[in-house]
């Protein structure tokens, strides 16, 4: 009998995700010295981790015989400061990633269905198909959200809603007004996921805590894997009313965030200077690419995140190429965008080499080049 007869059968047809390529992994696969290879693919901060959560870490290994705080109460604490709510409205995840499972253990079973944008992160559908809950995905208007369809899509049925802003992959993000508008008018039979992975490098990120303490059913979600540099801990968190935090707390596995992630967390959030930086250089980054690609002729999607979808004509080929050169990008054509590939905006030394190089495989077709 085969093992795979003795598994559960949706196990069998669910999509598995695919990582933006480790350096190492491309090093070995193509014969390159992985120091002369970059990569900006998978939204890190090319400024590495903050400082003080660096120090953190360490002092935390000093003690790595222990188990963690299984309940986060220091950061928990720490957070409801930073958020003037309650600790009890928060929930601390393996990632930010580990609260989306949470969430569909606590509310999707067959026969239910989530709204969600195309293209929108793909873990969206991931866990909507774990539980055998039906996806609805909602094409973008402009590479945003397109909040009054996806609010025309919900039914009786829909029990989980979620929207990011900024999008990923595209970058973009929905007004703060509107995105409130949508929130509050959505039906009480739905949660709202509200995913703010990216929110850290926008001007005016929406505010939907009055709304959770109007009892509206919000989980909002963090992380500290991009803007604080931390995306080897995985540490994510969610605030939403303490009722949806207990609900999510019964399926959360015991020590589910190591010591090390969580000391780190907590030193991140006290080095705004650090913060600071990221954002500013961010900024200069974003409009460094934006330049060189327009002079190069390749058309960009405007991103309030710290990437940029570019339009290359052939996405595969041009990550293939700029692979083999010794920089990873990501295509995207499994999010149904094959001329584009997605680019994180790296150090100003990292930035110029991505162009060079794409000027390279570009050739003579990068001087007025226009992408259909």
């Amino acid at each position: 009998m085969e093992l795979s007869s003795l598994a559960n059968p949706s196990v069998l047809s669910q999509p598995v995700y695919e990582p933006g390529k480790p350096i190492d992994d491309v090093a070995r696969e193509l014969g390159l010295d992985p120091s002369g290879i970059i990569k900006l693919a998978s939204n890190e901060n090319p400024f590495g981790p903050s400082p003080r959560a660096l120090a953190a870490a360490h002092a935390a290994l000093e003690h790595g015989q222990l188990y963690p705080d299984g309940g986060c109460y220091a950061l928990r604490q720490r957070l409801a400061r930073e958020w003037s709510l309650g600790p009890e409205q928060f929930v601390v995840g393996n990632g930010s990633n580990e609260i989306l499972e949470l969430v569909g253990h606590v509310f999707l079973r067959p026969g239910n269905e989530v709204v969600m944008g195309a293209p929108a992160f793909v873990v969206y559908k991931l866990v909507t198909l774990l539980f055998g809950a039906r996806v609805v995905e909602v094409p973008l208007r402009d590479f945003a959200h397109d909040l009054d369809a996806m609010a025309a899509a919900v039914t009786e049925r829909t029990k989980l809603v979620f929207v990011a802003s900024p999008n990923n992959p595209t970058g973009t993000a929905n007004t703060a007004d509107d995105l409130v508008r949508f929130a509050r008018g959505l039906p009480d039979h739905v949660v709202l996921v509200f995913d703010e992975a990216y929110a850290e490098y926008v001007d005016s990120a929406p505010d939907l805590r009055p709304l959770i303490a109007e009892g509206r059913k919000i989980l909002c979600l963090r992380t500290f894997s991009k803007i604080h540099g931390l995306a080897a801990l995985r540490v994510g968190y969610g605030y939403g009313s303490p009722e949806l935090i207990r609900l999510l707390g019964r399926v959360r596995q015991p020590f589910n965030v190591n010591a090390i992630g969580q000391a780190a967390a907590l030193a991140a959030l006290d080095d705004a200077p650090f913060i600071a930086q990221c954002r500013h250089d961010n900024r200069a980054g974003m409009r460094q690419l934006e330049e060189g690609l327009a002079r190069l002729g390749v058309p960009t999607v405007s991103s309030a995140a710290n990437f940029l979808l570019a339009q290359v004509g052939d996405g595969a080929e041009a990550f293939a190429a700029l692979q083999r050169r010794g920089v990873i990008v990501r295509p995207v054509a499994s999010y149904g965008l094959p001329f584009y590939i997605r680019i994180t905006v790296g150090t100003r030394e990292q930035n110029e080499r991505l162009l060079a190089e794409l000027a390279t495989w570009l050739g003579p077709r990068a001087r007025g080049r226009v992408v259909t």
